[in-house]
């Protein structure tokens, strides 16, 4: 059986979606960021511009998005508003400083004063790195760690067009380097997008595996950023929240993409896991996850949900964990939170083995050391050290 039929079947068993804000216009400061939502806001990116004093706009997105159309809907609503755009549409999965530079080569021809960000999270993760090189010079490896901006940022304006990353949420961006592939975390409060779009209405043309990645790698932010040492009373309430709306959402949206109630839910809960884990960290999972994407290419999503289940039952072992996971509504252990987590990539269609994306056994240990050097390994709630690591590799093997 495919899985598409399954993921229709459980969203059709599923209970009601949580009774959330999603289907109304509203307003609010979330993390210092000024957060719209509503169906059809993104149409409004051209005033919200010029709110901002924005004259010239860089436009930062990927192919996809502007093949299906909403990229030159966006520039038209700036243009409207009389704000000149220029769409850069060469982000990639992953994005390098190789497309950073070449962003803030356009950017800085074009005159930009503001950066418009559309997309998944690498448009997300592109436009801030454009904006660091744009204003402050150097190379990316020059801000990697946080606040090492000296002059101050054009403001920019975020509107995802995927329920995943929260990268719209968060001062970081990630940006690998062209030559190792190694990403680099790079943050600045100044980073922050000052006005981010929810319009549930750009979910529909995501792909439908690229959507799954991207709504696994929501939840796991929520568990991960509920767990880690930096967690504190307000991210687990942002975790908890997000978790609510995502888990019983997630499967509904795939398997009817254009259906705006769930496809709110998941992008105001991508949302707030990305706020939980700007006020946090995240763990071991997404230390595992970096290496696959480096060296093998897996998407961030994918690798990510190969990893997560495992990490969840390891870090159960600790009582605090434990009872953390026990918080999240339906899991009353950290067995019953990785057995969901596995049930919905099963019926996401994502794989469920390091082997189905072609890594090899002889590989691990590599793997678990560099895993083992990525910053969030050292947030994780148990000692994240290489030997760990390459245990929870083989067991995902």
């Amino acid at each position: 059986m495919s899985s598409v039929p399954a993921a229709a079947t459980a969203a059709a068993a599923a209970p009601p979606l949580p009774a959330a804000a999603t289907s109304t216009e509203w307003r609010a400061e979330v993390g210092g960021i000024d957060v719209r939502f509503g169906v059809g806001a993104a149409a409004a990116v051209g005033e919200l511009a010029r709110e901002l004093g924005g004259r010239r706009a860089l436009l930062v997105t990927d192919p996809g998005v502007r093949a299906a159309g909403h990229a030159d809907r966006a520039a038209a609503a700036l243009d409207a508003a009389g704000v000149a755009a220029r769409i850069f549409d060469a982000v990639i999965e992953n994005p390098t400083t190789r497309e950073v530079a070449a962003g803030r080569d356009a950017a800085a021809r074009w005159g930009t004063d503001l950066v418009v960000a559309l997309g998944g999270g690498s448009a997300m993760d592109c436009a801030k790195g454009i904006n660091f090189l744009l204003t402050n010079g150097g190379r990316m490896e020059d801000y990697r760690g946080f606040g090492h901006a000296r002059q101050p940022l054009l403001p920019a304006i975020g509107l995802p067009t995927t329920a995943g990353t929260g990268s719209e949420a968060q001062s970081y961006a990630l940006i690998a380097q062209a030559e190792s592939q190694r990403k680099m975390a790079c943050g600045d409060r100044q980073a922050r997008f000052r006005i981010v779009v929810l319009d549930p209405s750009l979910l529909a043309s995501a792909p439908r595996r690229a959507a799954a990645a991207a709504g696994i790698d929501a939840l796991a932010h929520a568990v991960e950023s509920l767990v880690c040492r930096a967690a504190n009373p307000v991210s687990r309430m942002l975790s908890r929240e997000a978790w609510r709306l995502l888990e019983p959402s997630l499967l509904r949206h795939l398997a009817a993409p254009a259906e705006l109630g769930a496809a709110g839910a998941m992008l105001l809960g991508a949302h707030l896991a990305g706020a939980a884990v700007e006020l946090s960290m995240l763990g071991a999972a997404h230390a595992c996850a970096n290496p696959l994407s480096a060296r093998y290419g897996v998407a961030h999503g994918v690798a990510v949900a190969l990893m997560l289940p495992h990490v969840v039952r390891w870090n159960g072992a600790a009582a605090e964990a434990a009872a953390a996971y026990a918080t999240l509504d339906g899991c009353a252990s950290s067995e019953r939170l990785a057995a969901r987590i596995e049930e919905l990539r099963a019926a996401s269609g994502l794989p469920g083995r390091l082997r189905e994306v072609d890594v090899e056994m002889s590989a691990l240990p590599e793997l678990a050391r560099e895993a083992a050097q990525q910053w969030t390994a050292g947030f994780n709630p148990r000692p994240a050290g290489e030997e760990a690591l390459l245990r929870l590799y083989e067991q995902a093997f």
